[in-house]
C-alpha cells in the first residue's frame, strides 16, 4: 500500500552554507537538539542553530542561523561527527585522527585527547555504564583491531582491545555487542567476552557496507542483491529482509519506518510488513540519519528535513459506503481533496481497494478508544469497523460485535451478503432479538446456510442454558434433543446458579417434557441424583429402574457386546450401592428371579439380610474378594461391633456344614481369618472352626490374635500404672499443702476489712492471704491481688 508518510522541507540552503567558499562540500552532519553540525570537505566544522516552526496551515518550516565554524588545519575532509551532549563535546574524525571539540565554541580540548589511525567510530546508544557524565564509543583501527573507549569531558579512556579477522570498515554498537562490517563479511563481536559470530559475506565491490542499530539488540545491514538484512545480537534474523535499491548509500530507522537513501530516491519501508510505502525523488544525496526522532538528509551543498505528514482529518470521506445511513457526518465545504472515494482513487482495482480498506480498518481501531471517551462518533466508527471486519477479517468480527454500538438495520443485509451468519446471530443476540438469533443458528445447524466460524450445536445449547426467556427455551428444546439427547439436556443442567426459579423449569415438568427421550431422561436424572444430591425417592427409584431396564434390554439382545453389558451393570451397581433412597423391594422383585446375583446381593444388603447377600456372593458368584468388600462397604461409618458381626456372618457361610461343596471354601475361610484378624472375636472363631482343622492352618490368625491380646493387656496395665502414679503425685501435693501449721493470733486482722478475727473459722488462699469467711466472695480468686487460682480438683485439693 502506497502512502505519503513524509515530505521534504529545506533546512540549510546552498547560499547559507559557506557562501565565500565555492569549493566547500558537505561530507557529514550531526544534530543534537537545535544544534546542527556540518563536516566539510576542506576540513571545516560548521555550527548552525536550526529552529523548527509550525505554520497555521499545518506546514512545517526550518529557520537556520550560523553560529560559527572551526578550521582544523589538516587539509583533509571531516569524515564523521558525533555529539556527546552530556559532556558538551563533539567528537570529530579527520585524517584518521579522532579528536574532541567544545560543542558550542568549537574549540579543541586543551588536554589533547585524541586517537590516531582511526577509520571509523560509533557511539554506544545502550551503554552498560551507569555514569551519566561519560559515553562509550567503539573505534575501528586500520590494523584489524576494535578499541573500546570511555569518553569524559577531557579524556578518551582506553578500556579494551578486540582483534578482528579483517580490518573493520564500519560498525554500530549496542551494550557489549559491536556489529561490524569487515572488509569481506559482517560479524557480531561481544567485546566483554571477545566472542565473535560471523554473519554473512558480501562483495565489497558490489555492496557498500552499512550497519545501523534500529532497536535494542537489533541491527540492519546492507546485504547483497539490494537486501536490507535484520540481525540480532544473537546472530539471527527475526524479520524478513527489506528489498531496496542496490545503490543504497545510507538509511535510518524512525518508527515504524526504515528510510533509505540511494542515488535517485528516498524510499520509505514499513518495519511491520517490510513493504515500501513511499518513494520521494531526490538526486545527489550523500548522507541520511535520524536525530532524536527527526530525519535529516544532506547533499553536497544542502540539507533537508524529512517531516512526517499528519493523518488527514476527514479520511473517512474517502469511504462513504461504510457510513451508517443516519450518520450526522457531512463532507467539508470546500472539500479537502477532489477524490470521490477510494474506488476512484484505486481506479476500481480490487486489490488496491482492499489495501485501502485494510488501512482504514487499522486507523479506526487505533482511534476507537478516543472516540469512545468523547462519545462523538462511536456509532459511525463501530458500524464502519463491523462492515470492514465482515469483508476482510471475520476472526475479529465475532469478538467485536459484543462490545460495539453499531446500527442493526445497517449491518444485517451486509452480514448476509458476506455470509457471516454466525456474526448475524450474535448481532441479534446482543441487540436483544433472541428469537431471530436462534432462527439464524437453527438454519446454520440444519445446513440451510453455512459459516465456517459457527461453533456448532454446542454453542446453541450453551446460549439456551443461559436464556431467561423460558418459553423460547422450550420452543427449541425438542429440535435440539432430537439431534443430540445428551447434549440437549445441558440446556437444563447448566442453568445459571442465580437464576430466578420458574415453574416451566421445575424438575418434574422437565421430566414430563423429556419422557419421549429415554437417554435424555437418564442424563437429567443423573444430574438430579449425583450432582444436585436430590433427596426425593422418586428420582432415585426412577433412575435405578431405567438403569435396570437398559441392562435387561442388552441381555435380551443378541447383538449386545459384553463390554456394553458390563458397563451398564456397573452403573446400576454403583447406583444401588451408593443410594439409600430408592424402593428396594420394587427393584428386588425385578432381579431376584434372574441371574443378576451381584445386584441381588446389594439389594438384600440394603434390606439388612446380610446372610442371604453373602451366600449369593459366595455360593452363586464364588467371588470371595467381593464378599470381603461387601463386609467392608456395609460396615462403613459404623462401629467395630457391626463390622465384626458381618465378618463372622461371612465366616459362618464359609464353614456352613449343610453346604454340599464346603470343602472348596476351606481355603477362602483360612485366608479370611489370616488377613482380617482385627475383624474377628477369637473366642467365637474357635467355637466355629471344625475340630479337624490343624493348628498350622490357623497359625497366622492365632499368632496375630495372641499378639493383639498381649498388646492390649500390656497397654491397659501401663495406663493403670500411669494413673496410679498420677494419683500419688496429687496426694503428695495435697499432704504438703495441708501439713503446714497456721497460727492465728489476736493481732492478725482480715486482709479485706482489716478487722480482727472473732471466730475460729477463716479463709486462707494459696498465696497466704487470710480473710473472714464472709469477706471471701470467690474461693478461686484472691480478693486482695485478684489472682485466679486453678479450679481443677487437683488444685482445690492442694
Amino acid at each position: 500500500m502506497s502512502i505519503k508518510a513524509f515530505e521534504l522541507v529545506p533546512t540549510i540552503e546552498r547560499t547559507k552554507l559557506l557562501s565565500d567558499r565555492a569549493k566547500t562540500q558537505i561530507e557529514c552532519i550531526e544534530c543534537c537538539g537545535k544544534n546542527l553540525y556540518i563536516g566539510t570537505s576542506d576540513c571545516f566544522v560548521v555550527h548552525y542553530i536550526v529552529d523548527e516552526q509550525h505554520l497555521p496551515n499545518g506546514k512545517t518550516i526550518y529557520d537556520s542561523v550560523k553560529q560559527g565554524h572551526k578550521y582544523l588545519g589538516l587539509k583533509k575532509p571531516v569524515v564523521q561527527l558525533k555529539v556527546a551532549s552530556a559532556l558538551n563535546r563533539i567528537m570529530v574524525l579527520c585524517d584518521n585522527t579522532l579528536t574532541m571539540l567544545n560543542m558550542f565554541d568549537l574549540e579543541p580540548i586543551v588536554t589533547g585527547a585524541k586517537v590516531k589511525g582511526v577509520t571509523a567510530f560509533c557511539l554506544n546508544q545502550n551503554p552498560i555504564s551507569n555514569n551519566p557524565f561519560s559515553v562509550e564509543i567503539c573505534v575501528a583501527l586500520r590494523k584489524k583491531l576494535l578499541q573500546i573507549y570511555t569518553v569524559t569531558e577531557d579524556r578518551l579512556n582506553h578500556v579494551k582491545d578486540v582483534a578482528t579477522q579483517d580490518p573493520p570498515v564500519t560498525m554500530s554498537m549496542d551494550g557489549t555487542f559491536v556489529c561490524a562490517a569487515l572488509s569481506t563479511q559482517y560479524s557480531i563481536v561481544n567485546y566483554d567476552t571477545a566472542n565473535s559470530t560471523d554473519l554473512f559475506p558480501y562483495d565489497s565491490e558490489a555492496v557498500k557496507p552499512f550497519v545501523q542499530r534500529i532497536s535494542k539488540e537489533e541491527f540492519l545491514l546492507s546485504g547483497p542483491s539490494g537486501l536490507g538484512m535484520f540481525v540480532t545480537t544473537e546472530g539471527v534474523s527475526q524479520r524478513p529482509p527489506l528489498q531496496w535499491s542496490e545503490s543504497v548509500s545510507s538509511y535510518c530507522y524512525v518508527h515504524p519506518y526504515i528510510v533509505a537513501l540511494d542515488s535517485e530516491f528516498i524510499t520509505v519501508h514499513s518495519i511491520l510488513d517490510q513493504q515500501q510505502k513511499q518513494s520521494i525523488p531526490y538526486q545527489g544525496g550523500i548522507y541520511l540519519d535520524e536525530y532524536e526522532g527527526r530525519v535529516f538528509i544532506a547533499s553536497l551543498k544542502e540539507i533537508y528535513a524529512l517531516v512526517p505528514i499528519a493523518w488527514e482529518k476527514q479520511l473517512i470521506s474517502l469511504y462513504p459506503f461504510l457510513m451508517p445511513q443516519r450518520s450526522s457526518f457531512t463532507r467539508s465545504v470546500p472539500s479537502l481533496h477532489d477524490i470521490a472515494d477510494v474506488r476512484q482513487l484505486a481506479r476500481n482495482d480490487a486489490t488496491t481497494i482492499k489495501t485501502y480498506k485494510e488501512f482504514l480498518m487499522s486507523y479506526l481501531e487505533e482511534n476507537k478508544a478516543d472516540a469512545g471517551k468523547s462519545n462523538n462518533c462511536c456509532m459511525e466508527i463501530d458500524t464502519a469497523l463491523l462492515k470492514l471486519y465482515a469483508e476482510l477479517d471475520p476472526s475479529k468480527l465475532l469478538m467485536f460485535i459484543g462490545k460495539s454500538v453499531c446500527k442493526l438495520s445497517d449491518c444485517v443485509e451486509l452480514l448476509e451478503k458476506h455470509e457471516r451468519f454466525h456474526a448475524l446471530g450474535l448481532l441479534y443476540r446482543y441487540n436483544g432479538q433472541h428469537a431471530n438469533a436462534l432462527q439464524v443458528w437453527k438454519r446454520l445447524t440444519n445446513g440451510e446456510v453455512t459459516d465456517v466460524l459457527f461453533p456448532g450445536l454446542e454453542y446453541v445449547v450453551q446460549y439456551l442454558s443461559s436464556l431467561s426467556d423460558h418459553t423460547l427455551v422450550w420452543q427449541y428444546t425438542d429440535w435440539i434433543i432430537q439431534k443430540d439427547e445428551c447434549l440437549g439436556v445441558q440446556i437444563f443442567t447448566n442453568r445459571p446458579a442465580n437464576e430466578t426459579p420458574s415453574d416451566k423449569l421445575q424438575p418434574d415438568n422437565i421430566l414430563d417434557q423429556l419422557h419421549r427421550y429415554p437417554r435424555a431422561v437418564i442424563t437429567y436424572l443423573e444430574y438430579l441424583v449425583f450432582q444436585k444430591k436430590s433427596q426425593k425417592e422418586k428420582y432415585h427409584t426412577h433412575l435405578a429402574v431405567l438403569y435396570l431396564d437398559n441392562v435387561f434390554k442388552l441381555l435380551e439382545s443378541s447383538t449386545s457386546s459384553k463390554e456394553n453389558i458390563d458397563r451398564e451393570r456397573c452403573k446400576l451397581r454403583h447406583m444401588l450401592q451408593t443410594s439409600n433412597l430408592y424402593r428396594v423391594q420394587l427393584l428386588l422383585g425385578k432381579v431376584k428371579e434372574t441371574d443378576m446375583y451381584a445386584e441381588s446381593a446389594i439389594l438384600y444388603g440394603k434390606l439388612g439380610d446380610h446372610d442371604k447377600a453373602i451366600r449369593i456372593l459366595v455360593h452363586k458368584l464364588k467371588d470371595f474378594g467381593q464378599a470381603e468388600n461387601y463386609c467392608i462397604l456395609n460396615s462403613k461409618g459404623k462401629d467395630s461391633f457391626h463390622r465384626k458381626q458381618l465378618f463372622h456372618t461371612l465366616l459362618s457361610v464359609y464353614l456352613d456344614p449343610s453346604y454340599e461343596r464346603r470343602d472348596l471354601l476351606v481355603t477362602p475361610a483360612v485366608n479370611l481369618l489370616n488377613n482380617n484378624q482385627g475383624n474377628f472375636d477369637a473366642t467365637k472363631v474357635l467355637q466355629l472352626i471344625p475340630d479337624n482343622w490343624s493348628i498350622g492352618l490357623l497359625q497366622s490368625f492365632l499368632a496375630s490374635t495372641v499378639r493383639k491380646h498381649m498388646h492390649d493387656f500390656r497397654t491397659t496395665r501401663l495406663q493403670r500404672m500411669l494413673s496410679r502414679g498420677e494419683n500419688l503425685i496429687v496426694k503428695k501435693e495435697s499432704i504438703e499443702s495441708q501439713r503446714e501449721a497456721l497460727q492465728l493470733v489476736e493481732e492478725k486482722s482480715c486482709a479485706v476489712c482489716d478487722r480482727s478475727f472473732d471466730e475460729p473459722t477463716f479463709i486462707r488462699y494459696p498465696n497466704g492471704i487470710i480473710t473472714h469467711t464472709q469477706c471471701a466472695k470467690n474461693k478461686h480468686v484472691c480478693p486482695v491481688t485478684g489472682k485466679l487460682f486453678s479450679t481443677t480438683k487437683r488444685t482445690s485439693a492442694s
